[in-house]
Order: C-alpha cells, then sequence, then structure tokens
C-alpha cells in the first residue's frame, strides 16, 4: 500500500501526493554511458561492441522526434520521454546486434511470471510511531514474462485485528470501506487462498516465478509486520524481490524522484487507470510499468531481500533464482 511508504512510498500525507503528480515533467539529463556490456560476455574486442557504441553514440545526439521518427520505422513503441526513447532504441540495436551471442538469454535463466504485489494497510493520516499498519486488501497480478501480458489478478480483502474500526482517512484513501472488511476473512484465511492461487498456477513447481513491489514497504513493512500480528511465520516464497523502482531508476538512468508511480507512468508515456490506493488498480498498473520495460530490454532482477525483519539490497549479479514453492501459512512457535 502507498498510504504508509515514507519516503519513498508515503500516500498518507496530501503534499507527497501533491508532489507527485508534480514530478512528471522531465526526466534527468544525464546522458546515459554507452554501454556495449554484458554480464554474459567478457570479451569486448568483438568488432559488434564497435558498432553498438557507434549507434549508441548516434542515438544519444538525437532529438526527441528524432528518436520517435526512429522508433516508428522499427515499429517501436513511441511513448515516453527523451530518455525513455534513447534507452529504448539502444537497447534494441543492442539485442539485434548480441542476437547470435544471447539467443537463450531470456530462456530457462528467466522467469516465466512476475507476480505483482501491492498491499493496502490501515493508516491514519498521521500515524503515531507506534502504530501497527495491518493489511487489509491482498492483490497479486500475474504477469507472463513471454507474452509480455496480464493473465491473471487475485484480490481480498481482509479483516484487521488490532485497529478494527478503519479511519475516515484510510476509507477516503483506499476506497474500502468499514462494511468490506468487516465481511472480510481473517489474514491467514486469506493468506492460505493466495497461496492456494499461486499454488494453481504452478508457480515455483513448474514455472520459475518472482514478486515484484513497487518499492521495499509491501514485503519489508506490512508483510512482515502483519506475519508478526497474525502469529504467522513469514512466507519463505516472499523473502527476495524485485523493488520496481530500483530497476526503473537503473535501467532508465532517473533520478530517485522520478521512480514513483505517476512519474513512471506518465514518463512511458502512459496514464494511470483506475482508482488510485486501489491495491488491485495499483497492482495493474504497476504491472504495466513492468511490460514496457521488458519490452525495452530490461531483465527485471531480485534486486531486494528480508534480512532480520528488514529489507536489504541484493547484488545485481545475483542468479535467476526464481521463488520457492508456496507454502501454506504456519504458526509462529
Amino acid at each position: 500500500m502507498d498510504s504508509q511508504k515514507e519516503s519513498d512510498k508515503n500516500k498518507t500525507a496530501a503534499s507527497e501526493k501533491d508532489q507527485e503528480d508534480r514530478c512528471c515533467s522531465n526526466t534527468s539529463n544525464k546522458n546515459e554511458a554507452q554501454e556495449p556490456s554484458s554480464q554474459n560476455h567478457g570479451d569486448f574486442s568483438d568488432p559488434v561492441y564497435k558498432e553498438i557504441a557507434v549507434a549508441n553514440g548516434t542515438i544519444n545526439r538525437m532529438n526527441r522526434d528524432e528518436l520517435r521518427a526512429k522508433c516508428a520505422e522499427l515499429k517501436l513503441d513511441t511513448r515516453g520521454v527523451k530518455d525513455v526513447l534513447k534507452k529504448r532504441l539502444k537497447n534494441y540495436y543492442k539485442k539485434q546486434k548480441l542476437m547470435h551471442l544471447a539467443a537463450g538469454a531470456n530462456g530457462d535463466q528467466y522467469f516465466d511470471f512476475i507476480c505483482v504485489v501491492d498491499f493496502e494497510a490501515t493508516c491514519e493520516e498521521s500515524n503515531p510511531p507506534d502504530y501497527h499498519h495491518e493489511i487489509i486488501e491482498f492483490p497479486m497480478v500475474l504477469i507472463d514474462t513471454r507474452s509480455l501480458e496480464i493473465v491473471d489478478s487475485f484480490q481480498e480483502y481482509v479483516k484487521p485485528e488490532v485497529n478494527p474500526q478503519l479511519s475516515d482517512f484510510c476509507v477516503k484513501l483506499t476506497g474500502i470501506t468499514q462494511k468490506l472488511v468487516d465481511e472480510a476473512g481473517s489474514f491467514h484465511a486469506v493468506l492460505k487462498r493466495a497461496v492456494s492461487w499461486l499454488q494453481e498456477k504452478e508457480l515455483g513447481t513448474k514455472y520459475k516465478y518472482m514478486f515484484l513491489t513497487d518499492g521495499s514497504w509491501d514485503m519489508g513493512k506490512f508483510l512482515y509486520t502483519q506475519c508478526k500480528l497474525s502469529g504467522i511465520r513469514y512466507p519463505q516464497f516472499a523473502r527476495k524481490w524485485i523493488n520496481i523502482r530500483k530497476s526503473y531508476g537503473n535501467f532508465y538512468k532517473v533520478a530517485r524522484t522520478q521512480t514513483k508511480l505517476i512519474c513512471m507512468l506518465e514518463n512511458l508515456g502512459m496514464q494511470y487507470e483506475g482508482r488510485p490506493h486501489c491495491g488491485l488498480d495499483d497492482s495493474r498498473n504497476i504491472a504495466r510499468i513492468a511490460i514496457h520495460m521488458l519490452k525495452d530490454g530490461c531483465q527485471l532482477r531480485v534486486n531486494e531481500c528480508l534480512h532480520s525483519g528488514e529489507p536489504r539490497s541484493v547484488p545485481i549479479s545475483a542468479s535467476f533464482e526464481g521463488a520457492p514453492a508456496p507454502q501454506n501459512p504456519k504458526n509462529r512457535d
């Protein structure tokens, strides 16, 4: 949920939302370094890398109209700000030049599916330091990395136990009514059904998959806190994830201020679809960003994990190991 994710993901403050609405007009003006690099190929003396460097230099000198025209000529997406268009063209040429070297780069080494999660949780307009955020919406959106489409989704509301009465601020922010949570199941029951949904998709058994979030708070704060409150062991399948904000910033070489959800959408030439702060709609929009990044040549790699109850960075050199098969929730000892 975006209502409490502090400096990265804190939607509880109106000023933060206003800033988010204004921050999308320009991306960083840094010129991206020429990048004929691949972690799988250490020898850059091959002439193909010189060709890539020359192509990158040509692309760097193009203005936005020229970039859009070239994308149209190559039948690529023409939406997005200048830095996005440059990255799209560079990855297109790089992929073409390295096709014979990267013939299986996205095969068995990559994820078959990416599961986007964006929880909504209880909140106050001004959360006290000891406030316990309880998950009240559990949404998941499943991306097929081969078809590059959203193929399914899951959504259930959750009944909070520590603070069962939603604040007026929370209802207005999320659109989740008191009636919805009063009639919902416990977190333990909802998590069990979420696991069944993942198991039905054969994720972690037949198919390699990984979770993706918009920031660190969904897993590192909300899920971790909720499991403690519910007396449940933190699920092994959620211990690593892709933080799309980090992936987006590193891939498109933009400042951290340009990695808020609305900013990422607008810089890619898209608009938010649905109701902001609805967990399922947020998840779908995050999935749209992820799909665009995959189309632009980005390999969305695991970049965060939970360690001793805190989110930690994972080196970019980490392997494409998928999340383990989901197991039913277990009580804490």
